[in-house]
């Protein structure tokens, strides 16, 4: 049977990209049919980067598939899997989030988690010299991968090794790295067209945090504004989202990825408190910047208090 290879829901650039990666490293280097799966439409730059680099969009599919060989990318957390992830056949899985728990798999399996920046690197290195075979696309697909999730190496999980590949990378592609960056991030910038639910979605994450449940999201943008304007009709959806996806809060992170700050949109009381628990901030109004703050694995979810 092909292997289906996938990421979490709401498909960023990582979990869009490394998907097709290991499935080409698994078809054609091992030997081993494998397809790349999404849980989701892709985000905007996770879009621009199909496009630019000519790769076809992945199936979208809602389940594993009982008994379907899986690989899990990206991501450990059975909350952004399918629902009957721990009914398929789970080969394997790649990520650098934090250990969550809830998988359970039918035999042992092949896990790598490392402390980088992006699941990309993670997996050439594991490919290790087979790494020099991929074709310009896997490694634009790669080259994507990083620079969306350490934000062109501003964000604080940004590794050195990180770093050094892109910029392998990008010379063995010949393109110059920092202004392909900036086309990614101003594909990731056009939310125009999204409603405000779609954008509370688009990059989000529930958390609970001593017994409260939070939708933790993320808007990484160069035009803050764009989204900042909607502020109060987003904070008036977030009420409805809250209550269709059964979560207590709403959190989001306007990320400024030039000014490298965010902006946390203050809808209630509760949230107000998390700000100034979290964050040492000093909340005035719907809104405060908290300057600095750009890495959701790194800077927010684990400062979390209510």
């Amino acid at each position: 049977m092909t292997i289906k290879v996938f990421g979490h829901k709401a498909p960023d650039t990582d979990s869009t990209g490394s998907p097709i990666i290991w499935a080409w490293y698994l078809s054609e280097i091992k030997g081993t049919p494998a397809e790349a799966k999404l849980l989701g439409e892709p985000n905007t730059e996770a879009a621009f980067v199909l496009e630019r680099w000519s790769l076809d969009k992945p199936e979208i599919i809602e389940a594993a598939g009982e008994g379907a060989p899986c690989v899990v990318v990206d991501t450990n957390n059975p909350a952004e899997l399918p629902a009957d992830i721990n009914s398929c056949d789970l080969l394997q899985i790649i990520d650098h989030h934090k250990l969550t728990g809830g998988i359970e798999t039918k035999s042992p399996i092949d896990i790598t988690m490392r402390p980088l920046a992006c699941t990309a690197t993670i997996m050439y290195d594991l490919m290790g010299d087979d790494a020099a075979k991929m074709p310009a696309a896997i490694k634009g697909a790669m080259l994507s991968c990083i620079l969306s999730d350490t934000m062109e190496f501003r964000s604080p999980t940004t590794t050195d090794h990180d770093k050094s590949l892109a910029e392998k990378l990008a010379a063995d592609l010949g393109i110059e790295m920092g202004a392909y960056a900036s086309e990614m991030f101003e594909a990731k910038s056009d939310v125009s067209e999204f409603s405000d639910a779609e954008l509370i979605r688009m990059d989000s994450k529930i958390n609970e945090i001593d017994g409260v449940k939070f939708r933790v999201s993320v808007l990484e943008t160069t035009a803050p504004q764009i989204p900042l304007d909607r502020k109060a009709s987003i904070v008036e959806t977030m009420k409805t989202v809250c209550e269709e996806d059964g979560v207590d809060h709403v959190l989001l992170f306007v990320i400024d990825i030039l000014k490298e700050e965010a902006t946390l949109l203050i809808p209630n009381d509760v949230v107000k408190t998390v700000a100034e628990k979290s964050f040492g901030a000093t909340v005035e109004g719907d809104s405060v910047v908290l300057p600095g703050i750009l890495s959701r694995k790194k800077q927010i979810i684990p400062n979390l208090k209510v």
